[in-house]
This record gives C-alpha cells, structure tokens and sequence, in this order.
C-alpha cells in the first residue's frame, strides 16, 4: 500500500481550483503534493482536511481497508475508472498510471469486495426478446462449461409482459433455471460484469457504477450506425448490404453512444427479412460477447470511441410505419418494408373506407406486366387488378407493380376471395368504372396520445 502510495505521489496530478468537490480553493495551502508531509491528505484544500470536505460516502472510515481507501481517493480525484483504464482513456498517460494502480492485484471496491482480474465472472444478464435469447443461451452455456471456468454466477432481469410465460428471455431463464428479476427490480447480489440485449431501459450512471467491469452491451450493427431500439429492421427497411454487431460499453442517460470493445461485419443476404437476419446476428453477437468476456480487462483497456461521422438512427417502429404510401413509395421500397416489419406488423392500406391487411407480397412476373389488360388501361398508383391466371392481386406504386396472394379484411382472404366477394361485386354495380376509381389508398393514422413504454419492435 506504501508502494501504491508513493507511485500515486510521483504523478505529480494537478488538481484544480475549485476543488472537484465544489469548494473554493486557499491559494496559500496550495503546496506540491509530493511536498506534504507524511500523513496528511494529499488532496489540495484548505484545513479542516481535505477529506472532510468529500461525499460522505467518500470520506475516510474508521476500520476502513487500505486498499478500499486508494479506490476511494482515485475515484473522487479522477471519476469513475473502470479497472484496466477503460475504453478511451488510452491517449492520457496518467489515466492508464492510475488504472495500473487500481488493477493491481488485491485492490477493493467501494463496497469492500475483492474485485476479481480474470475469469470466472458474476454476470447480471439484461434482455427480452429472441435476439437478446440467444445471448444468454451462450452465456448459460459458458457458465455450465465447468472446464472453461468463465462464467461462475449469471442472474437475469427482463422486463414484465402482458403473456404469463414472459418474453422469449424471461422463458429461458426459467426453464434453465436461472434467477430471473422483472425490471425495476433488480436483485442485490454482487457482480463484477453486466450485459445487456435489446433489453430497451435505460440504466443509471450509479447503478452502473456498480459494476467493477462496467455494463456491455451487444448491439446488432456497426455502430455509430443505426443507434437505437430497431437497428435491424431499419437496415432491411434502407436496403444496407452490410450489417454486423458491436459489443460496447454502456454509458448513462443515451443510448448506443459508448466505447467499441468489438465489431464485426457480415453481408446481408439478398431479399433477407429482418427475422432472418436478427437469426444470423444474434448468434454472432453471442460468440463475440464470449470472445470479450474471455479477455475482459484487455477489452476494456484496449476500447475505443466511436466515429463522430456516419451516425443514424434507428427509432422503433410504429402502426404507421407500416402504412403504404402508393404515390411515394416505389416497389422496392415496398418489399423493404415488407421484408423489414412484414413479420411484426402487416402492411395496411385503405380500401373504400376499409383497412386492409396486406399479408403475402410477390414481386410480378414480365410476363404478367405485359398482359395487355394492365397496358391498356389507365392506372395511377394504388389501381388494382385481380390477375386471373397467377390468382394475385396487382397493385400499381409509384414506379412499377406489385403482386398480393393474401389480405385481411375482416378475416384472412386469398386474393380470389378478395376479387370474388369484393372487387368483382363492385364492379358489377359500376360498370363504366375505371380501375383508379377501385384502388388501394394511402392509410393515415391519427396521432396517437403518449403512453407509457411499451416494446412493439425492438432489438
């Protein structure tokens, strides 16, 4: 401790006027730190002690250990330092001094508990849906891996659910038997790492300041781009051909916005859906999780900020994302849309008055554009025609068609369905009628009065 002591002296840290607790500074006791005598607080400051002018939950406690007393005076001089000098703080070379320090062997937290270097590790899990599953499915594999020894203790927090069997995580941990919280509630138990997966909250700056190793989080895209609750369906929705998954440091107050401990990057396979690709990335995002966690203080130490350039957002998606805008929307577009949401809220449009469902989307064979009926008429975007040898229903967008085997109207329809007890009575009663008089309409949904938080598709 004397050694830690005098290492600490030698940095020679200048400390400010006023003082990082807020008080004004006696210029006249402002001495050299190294040149105060043996004893004293190092800490610039007028009498009474510097330390009594700390928190209380910083200042000197009777009984308290030496090393707990070292992480109490680094933290209140520097902030919070996460062991191995945390994720940018590499270009300051008295910041990586100072963590040397409070990594070294046997040094404490706050609470007094002895901060481990190496694995195994006591993880607390944040989460809910599938993508965030199969995260914990590799960190429950990993703690029942008794050979490797990486993950000794793993407890989860969900948030509630309207279904009695929870959210995809909440099933899991409780088929393995793991111990699982509903958010706010969070357990008391120690940990050294937390991990969060489309969990959706966000978490304070002195709740993560809990953690020795800090809070991580596995978020499905090459960060800075598409920040936010629905990063995988906004990559299908603008047609990116690059996706990947980022584990990084959660930091308080904004989302998506802490240190890169690791990225990778996959393609997107063509016409892929947002499901689809949320399987490929959930499993990469779990083995990159593990690939940090087996070399946790090195991660952290060698982390780095994110680019200030090529930020997006990816807010969640609503109902009214999924509204079909005929005059403004081209067919690809269409299918994006489709590909990206089609799986969690179906595409509407307006029909006479009627919200229609559009369930099942093709793209429209060459041969059926060329049919003479479509070329000889008028159309204009959201004209729609029952096409009788391929049983769809074409719709005509902005620039091209597109084709619908299946509606909801009511109840579920094929589009024969659809052509035989809709369209086809209503042209029969307006015989002289044009297809752009019977056509699919923009839906415009009235605003909706804020609620409380709820998750409709978030990753």
């Amino acid at each position: 401790m004397q050694q830690k002591s005098r290492a600490l002296l030698n940095l020679q840290i200048p400390f400010p006027a006023p003082t990082l607790m807020g008080h004004a500074s006696n210029q006249a006791s402002h001495a050299p730190v190294a040149e105060r005598p043996r004893g004293t607080s190092f800490l610039p400051g007028p009498a009474p002690p510097a330390w009594r002018r700390l928190p209380h939950r910083y200042a000197p406690a009777q009984g308290r250990p030496p090393a707990e007393e070292m992480r109490v005076l680094l933290r209140c001089c520097c902030g919070h330092l996460p062991v191995g000098g945390g994720a940018g703080q590499r270009s300051n070379p008295r910041w990586r001094a100072l963590a040397r320090l409070s990594a070294s062997p046997g040094w404490e937290d706050g609470q007094g508990a002895r901060v481990r270097e190496k694995p195994p590790w006591r993880v607390l899990f944040f989460g809910n849906d599938q993508f965030a599953r199969e995260t914990l499915r590799a960190l429950h594999a990993a703690r029942e891996n008794k050979e490797e020894e990486l993950i000794e203790k793993l407890e989860v927090v969900t948030v509630p659910s309207p279904s009695p069997k929870g959210l995809p995580v909440k099933q899991y941990a409780v088929q393995s038997q793991l111990p699982v919280y509903e958010w706010p509630d969070v357990g008391s138990g120690e940990y050294d790492v937390g991990v969060v997966a489309s969990f959706g909250r966000l978490l304070s700056e002195a709740f993560i300041l809990k953690f020795p190793y800090g809070i991580l989080n596995v978020h499905p895209s090459c960060l800075p781009r598409w920040r936010g609750p629905a990063p995988i369906i906004h990559t299908i929705l603008h047609g990116d051909t690059i996706a990947g998954v980022t584990i990084m440091q959660i930091k308080p107050r904004r989302f998506d916005v802490g240190p890169i401990l690791k990225q990778e990057t996959v393609p997107v396979p063509p016409k892929s859906t947002s499901k689809e690709l949320e399987a490929v990335l959930s499993r990469l995002g779990a083995n990159m999780l593990i690939s940090v966690l087996k070399n946790l203080p090195e991660s952290l130490n060698n982390g780095g900020q994110q680019p200030a350039e090529g930020v997006t957002r990816a807010p969640k998606i609503s109902a009214a994302t999924s509204c079909i805008k005929w005059e403004e929307q081209t067919s690809e577009q269409i299918f994006r849309l489709y590909r990206a949401v089609g799986n969690i809220i179906p595409l509407q449009t307006l029909w006479m008055d009627n919200t229609i469902k559009l369930l099942d989307l093709v793209e429209v064979d060459n041969s059926i554009l060329s049919d003479s009926k479509l070329t000889g008429q008028a159309v204009i975007p959201g004209s729609v025609i029952y096409h009788k040898q391929s049983q769809i229903l074409l719709v005509c967008c902005k620039d091209d068609w597109i084709g619908v085997r299946s509606v909801m109207l009511k109840k579920t329809l094929t589009a024969t369905d659809f052509y035989n007890g809709y369209l086809h009575p209503w042209y029969q009663k307006n015989s002289q009628a044009q297809p752009s008089q019977c056509r699919f309409q923009t839906l415009r949904l009235p605003p909706k009065k804020k609620q409380k938080k709820k998750i409709v598709a978030m990753q």
